[in-house]
């Protein structure tokens, strides 16, 4: 299984490659239009209000599930990075304490460590939620 970071930053990069794509002089320029085929669109934009609510609620964003899934792959590097802190922190406090006999900084260190773990743990839980939202919003198939 490939790692969800790689996945997402790969179709983030085929997105702006296709977004950056060159075109065209003539597609390019702004097409004229009536006056009347003005007012045709602004009639358009009015009649979605009268759309049923369940095909409201079904439609997603283009391109929600990927965004979503590239903001999950951070908060997981996220929670990597703080379970390294951890680790770190822990280290230090025996280096402190054991070798270095310095007591007036295990506190403070301690202090550190809580706050990282507190942290750790909260992180943990949003992407837990998160990863259950990134679920509904794939496409079924």
């Amino acid at each position: 299984m490939s790692d969800p970071r790689n996945v997402a930053h790969a179709k983030k990069v085929e997105q702006e490659k296709e977004h950056h794509k060159p075109t065209s002089a003539a597609a390019s320029k702004p097409k004229k239009r009536s006056k009347a085929a003005a007012g045709a669109d602004q009639n358009d934009a009015k009649e979605p209000a009268l759309a049923p609510a369940e095909a409201v609620k079904t439609e997603r964003v283009p391109g929600e599930a990927e965004k979503s899934a590239v903001v999950l792959s951070k908060l997981r590097e996220m929670e990597f990075h703080s379970r390294a802190n951890i680790e770190t922190l822990a280290g230090l406090t025996l280096t402190i304490e054991d070798e270095l006999k310095q007591k007036e900084f295990s506190d403070p260190i301690g202090e550190l460590y809580s706050a990282q773990e507190g942290f750790h743990t909260k992180i943990a839980m949003l992407i837990e939620k998160y990863a259950a939202k990134c679920d509904d919003l794939k496409p079924s198939s």
